[in-house]
């Protein structure tokens, strides 16, 4: 599974988001190419210390845990998969605005990749370095799948 700590793939996810515009229709799923671009900044939040969410009940937990390995595995994800409801985006984006934080976000979560102790996810726990840039390239790469890209 590639990592959005290395350069390469850093790259590769930034040129791909240039081929994005407006008007990308998605090939699933309910959300334009603008409420994507907002949600993809979630997850990077998370791992940054600058989106917190509420730590679930100890039976979610527990239920969450059976599913962490598929959140950096080398298996993609499936279409339609449920999402958090913290991460879910339905009202109208602007497409720019969106992109341009979204591409900041994924700079400053890259800039982190020397970092060794990462904060517990508040759902799934503990992440190692490698598990959190591989989950979020997996992320990133859904959903730039998703539209095409």
């Amino acid at each position: 599974m590639e990592s959005l700590f290395t350069e390469k793939v850093k790259k590769s996810i930034l040129k791909r988001l240039e081929l994005l515009n407006e008007h990308t229709d998605a090939k699933w799923g309910k959300m334009n190419v603008s409420q994507m671009l907002s949600h993809c900044k979630f997850p990077l939040q998370v791992a940054l210390q600058k989106l917190p969410l509420d730590r679930p009940n100890a039976f979610k937990r527990f239920i969450f845990s059976f599913f962490k390995a598929s959140l950096y595995n080398d298996k993609p994800w499936k279409q339609g998969l449920p999402t958090a409801p913290p991460f879910i985006v339905t009202d109208e984006k602007e497409f720019k605005k969106e992109l341009d934080e979204l591409v900041s976000t994924i700079k400053e979560f890259h800039d982190q990749r020397d970092t060794t102790e990462w904060p517990e996810h508040p759902m799934f726990g503990k992440f190692t370095s490698e598990q959190w840039g591989k989950m979020q390239y997996k992320h990133l790469d859904h959903h730039l799948r998703q539209f095409g890209v």
